[in-house]
């Protein structure tokens, strides 16, 4: 099982590392017959290019924006439904749940046209706003948190019942610390899917300034023509956000996998 894994880890690590190879040669070296290895010493041009000739800070900027307010307000909704889902029962419950499930089996580029047409009929077309909205709420981490709550014994909510606690407060101060690892992999799983996110900020927008990174790196590709270099430096810089989140969050992700 451990060759395995290592055999896997191996497998994802040579594109990486090949990427950073081709970044850190001169532009010249990088469409070389044969292709090699990094030969004629390092060089970090292309990350000065990469910060030079674009917009790289405001794409950056614009991404973490959105990843962190889609981030949050997925956090906020999603915990709310996932607890109501799992601890009240109410008429049309089933169908709430069979619409939870077809939002995780529909694939979301069918979804694009018609948010599309809601977005301009709202008037938010080339604003944050449009960017945010449509990716909050994702069906797969309520029915995540829904199952994390299901496992959470009755009879803790019972004694804060006693104790004078409402819903509210017991989905407050009880359920929320409770699911503390629960929350921390989906706010991880949210942000990462935003910032990696192009099809939609895509469509959604056309001023350059409120483009996302993924999408400012597609016009890096277009204007500059062919600089491999200097789109893979542009490309390993805007994976170092995701790179720190997930160092500072491992442990509530491994505790969170292990339920």
């Amino acid at each position: 099982m451990r060759a395995v894994a290592a055999l896997l880890a191996v497998i994802w690590l040579v594109p990486l590392a090949w990427a950073l190879d081709t970044a850190l040669k001169p532009e010249s070296e990088t469409t070389r017959i044969p292709v090699s290895w990094l030969v004629s010493g390092m060089s970090l041009d292309a990350f000065g290019r990469a910060f030079a000739d674009g917009s790289l800070m405001a794409w950056l900027g614009n991404s973490l924006l959105v990843g962190v307010a889609v981030t949050v307000l997925t956090v906020a909704v999603t915990s709310l439904a996932a607890y109501g889902l799992s601890r009240t029962r109410f008429r049309g419950r089933n169908m709430v749940m069979a619409l939870l499930v077809a939002g995780i089996v529909i694939p979301p580029q069918v979804l694009i046209v018609p948010l599309f047409a809601e977005i301009v009929g709202l008037g938010l077309a080339d604003t944050y706003w449009a960017l945010i909205l449509p990716q909050v709420v994702l069906p797969a981490m309520v029915y995540v948190l829904k199952k994390f709550f299901d496992g959470v014994p009755r009879e803790l909510e019972e004694a804060a019942v006693v104790d004078g606690a409402g819903r509210l407060r017991v989905y407050w101060s009880l359920m929320l610390p409770l699911a503390r690892p629960a929350l921390a992999a989906v706010a991880i799983f949210t942000f990462v899917t935003t910032w990696n996110n192009f099809l939609w900020p895509f469509v959604a927008v056309s001023d350059p300034r409120l483009m996302t990174f993924p999408v400012g790196l597609a016009t890096v590709q277009s204007s500059y023509g062919v600089r491999y270099a200097q789109v893979l430096a542009a490309a390993l810089l805007g994976g170092l956000p995701l790179v720190a989140l997930f160092l500072a969050f491992q442990r509530q992700l491994v505790t969170a996998i292990k339920g």
